[in-house]
């Protein structure tokens, strides 16, 4: 068969973008396809839009503690069309980097248009048929919308809307306490929306349970509202809209957001028709990303597996990888790393305490706390809340959780500790600028080596050299 390609990627997000980035980089012929936005969900209406209203929501929370350290502030004034401004800034800066021109720089084929696939190796669209010995699915995914009675007769905002807003919400009712909930909730209050959230289990349910407790109190004290229970009934019109649980409860707001997960994008690209196998919520694929149909790989939101930017793009590079090499390549997840940006942050990687016991049992796994309290940057700082918990058995690195001011830029040396390319002794005997809060990665690493570094062995050792320079000197 001859190919009008040796790749054709379906999607230009964060994953699309890497895989026909990567290839095209190697010098291998390209199809980059994208049917609405290039970028993704990532750029348009995720990651981005949603750090940029979280950066606008604490400088009015900064504001609003008028009198803090000898400094006097003017108390916050939200002008909701500034912060909307400032939202689409961002996503129009960052744009270009996504954009069709910059990866036909690169040497892809941009096709602007929806495609489908009809064989192992050929791909429709805009009235071509393109070929290629592989073909990477990276088709995202989108907000899932749960069967509440009576939600689709009233208007309702997911991801994909909710920065689109040109007014402020009065009162923001938010189904769903997971990232998207928690992080939306503290913005919007702190910009001046009352806010409830209304979630069935616990907030954040796959994070470190003492780390979600500190950020539930810092937002229950910023007047945000937790209503535990499952959104059963919706009704009312435009800007009175009623919530009931089935617990029994009642809120009524002027706006809803539904947060309470995602959907793989899969319908409509031709791969039941193929034979491609699909799971519970995505495509599914073995550890090389490879669907059942070997030589069509799915990686990102529209496979089974975990949903974050940064695993798209570890994907996009590894299926890259494999594509321009011929070599396998496999995903590995013990060290996948995740952060929710409210304030305080919460951030993971490997195992929670918690994971840990379930598998191990309690005898086997030590947790090292150490408390942002004790931090002197912190302290200085005035933003002691939090603390860094890591998860041991024996001296082997499962997991950390992080719950303070910058969570997320304190992972990476538990990367390497976890894959084994450092350890804590290592880390425990680093030189570290002072003051840091990295600094509390070495107090909790020393901490797990300071039985055995000042055990009796050593302490004797050391009696005995003490002993020879008083017999010798």
């Amino acid at each position: 068969m001859k190919f009008t390609h040796d790749a054709i990627v379906i999607g230009g997000g964060a994953a699309g973008l890497t895989a026909a980035g990567g290839c095209a980089l190697f010098g291998l012929k390209v199809a980059l396809i994208e049917g609405n936005k290039m970028g993704g969900e990532c750029l348009n209406n995720g990651c981005v839009p949603s750090k940029a209203i979280i950066t606008a929501a604490k400088r009015a929370q900064e504001a609003r503690e008028e009198k803090r350290y000898g400094v006097q502030l003017a108390a916050p004034k939200v002008e909701w069309a500034g912060v909307h401004k400032h939202i689409h800034d961002a996503i129009a800066h960052i744009e270009p980097h996504d954009s069709k021109e910059t990866f036909e720089e690169m040497g892809c084929e941009v096709i602007m248009d929806y495609a489908k696939v009809t064989g192992k190796h050929t791909v429709e669209v805009g009235g071509r048929v393109l070929s290629a010995p592989r073909i990477v699915i990276a088709t995202g995914s989108e907000p899932f919308v749960p069967p509440i009675d009576g939600l689709d007769g009233v208007p309702y905002l997911t991801n994909e809307n909710l920065f689109d807003l040109t007014e402020q919400p009065e009162h923001l009712v938010i189904i769903g306490g997971g990232v998207i909930g928690m992080e939306m909730a503290q913005s919007f209050r702190r910009l001046g929306s009352e806010v409830t959230v209304i979630e069935p289990g616990k907030p954040m349910g796959r994070d470190d349970r003492e780390s979600v407790q500190v950020v539930v109190d810092v937002m229950k004290d910023e007047g945000v509202r937790f209503v535990e229970g499952k959104g059963q009934k919706v009704e009312g019109s435009e800007g009175n809209i009623t919530v009931h649980t089935d617990g029994g409860d009642t809120v009524t707001g002027s706006h809803l957001l539904i947060a309470v997960g995602r959907s793989a994008r899969v319908s409509g690209y031709g791969l039941e028709e193929l034979g491609i196998e699909l799971g519970r919520n995505g495509i599914k694929v073995d550890a090389r990303r490879r669907t059942s149909v070997k030589n069509i790989y799915a990686i990102g939101d529209c496979r089974e597996g975990p949903r974050l930017t940064h695993v798209s793009g570890y994907e996009g590079s590894n299926v890259a990888l494999e594509i321009t090499t011929g070599l396998p390549t496999k995903v590995d997840w013990k060290a996948l790393p995740w952060c929710t940006y409210t304030e305080p942050e919460v951030a993971q990687i490997g195992m929670t305490d918690e994971e840990a016991r379930e598998k191990f049992g309690n005898d086997n796994i030590t947790v090292i706390k150490e408390g942002f309290d004790h931090n002197e940057r912190a302290i200085a700082e005035d933003s002691t809340k939090g603390h860094l918990k890591v998860i041991l058995k024996g001296k082997k690195v499962l997991g950390a959780s992080i719950c303070g001011k910058n969570a997320g830029e304190l992972l990476l040396p538990f990367t390497q500790s976890i894959t084994g390319k450092s350890n804590t002794f290592a880390l425990g005997s680093a030189i570290i600028s002072y003051p840091t809060r990295s600094e509390i990665l070495k107090a909790a690493a020393f901490s797990a080596w300071e039985p055995t570094v000042f055990g009796s062995l050593p302490k004797k050792y050391a009696a005995f050299v003490a002993k020879m320079r008083r017999t010798f000197n």
